[in-house]
């Protein structure tokens, strides 16, 4: 069945056939062309571009959440994994009037950049089609450009073979936040690693934020000195888990919760519940054809990260009396 068969079947989504493999499609009142949808984006798995849209089209009430409001950093793959793909930022002149966008002053040029903001099905299904296969939302709003919703710590492998130690990291960290009562949240990288997320409710400035995120990272990996690490220089990792915390910053982006990746297996950013961090667990379990299915069993695992948020202030006490502790131990 084509593209346009299965949208239609499975959202009643409005759809007519164009020239040739291209599709128009109405979404949110808007108009949506669709185009080389059979084009191989995963070629091993025979998964295309088609697949990809309809994946997003089946999962996006649960992504949305995590994209509206949000400036994309659009990372385009238009011939699928095998293309290094490209990185845009700015709008271009190409967008259709009704995708919105914000103009953010770029420090770096010295230039606006106009970014554009997901609010609804359609400029999602739009970028989908420009072939942003994953998507890439600030932690921030453009209400609050400068306070994220959430701090992230991510934890990245020394290769392949090496995630159970990403989760060991992941249920130290866990066991940090529990310390000090306060809430965090893990989804596989749709990569080879780990993100948690702490819920933070733009209340805090990056500037605050930041030093937090360095203080956790830095504990736990002066706990677990054997397998974890936050030396930024991969020469210096020496093999080590690495425990990111630099993703706090304003303009930074990580994979949004359900984004897709442009990796092999055709891998999804899934959010985790904690008793499945163990031994054995594997991001290669995630991908646009198995995550549907866990969105109908579970629902949204991640909710709380844009519902809750911590006491920064009163973890930082906690944080820094664990410090201290550990020094007169030694």
């Amino acid at each position: 069945m084509s593209m346009a068969g299965k949208t239609k079947e499975k959202e009643r989504v409005s759809t007519s056939a164009s020239d040739g493999e291209d599709y128009m499609v109405k979404l949110d009142g808007k108009k949506v062309k669709l185009t080389n949808l059979d084009k191989p984006y995963w070629p091993d798995e025979k998964i295309t571009k088609g697949d990809l849209i309809y994946y997003y089209t089946t999962i996006h009430p649960y992504i949305l959440p995590y994209l509206v409001n949000r400036p994309q950093n659009l990372k385009r793959n238009p011939d699928g994994i095998r293309d290094e793909g490209f990185y845009q930022k700015d709008a271009g002149d190409e967008a259709p009037s009704w995708v919105k966008s914000v103009s953010i002053h770029a420090e770096s040029t010295g230039k606006d950049v106009e970014y554009i903001v997901c609010n609804d099905q359609a400029t999602l299904t739009y970028l989908n089609n420009l072939g942003c296969i994953e998507l890439n939302p600030w932690n921030s709003t453009v209400k609050h450009l400068d306070k994220p919703d959430y701090m992230v710590l991510d934890i990245d492998p020394p290769d392949d073979e090496s995630f159970d130690r990403v989760v060991e990291i992941a249920l130290a960290i866990k066991e940090v936040m529990d310390s000090m009562e306060a809430p965090c949240y893990c989804k596989t990288s749709g990569a080879t690693g780990l993100h948690v997320y702490v819920p933070l409710g733009a209340r805090y400035t990056y500037e605050t934020v930041r030093p937090f995120a360095k203080a956790i990272a830095e504990y736990v990996a002066e706990k677990h000195p054997d397998i974890a690490t936050t030396e930024r220089s991969l020469s210096e990792r020496k093999g080590k888990v690495y425990v990111d915390y630099l993703q706090n910053s304003r303009g930074q982006t990580l994979a949004a919760p359900y984004s897709a990746r442009p990796v092999p297996g055709a891998r999804v950013s899934t959010p985790l519940q904690w008793p499945e961090l163990k031994h054995g667990i594997s991001p290669k379990d995630f991908t646009i054809r198995t995550v549907p299915k866990r969105l109908d069993k579970l629902g949204d695992l991640f909710e709380g990260v844009l519902k809750e948020r911590i006491d920064l202030e009163k973890c930082l006490e906690i944080l820094q009396g664990k410090e201290k502790q550990a020094e007169t131990d030694e």
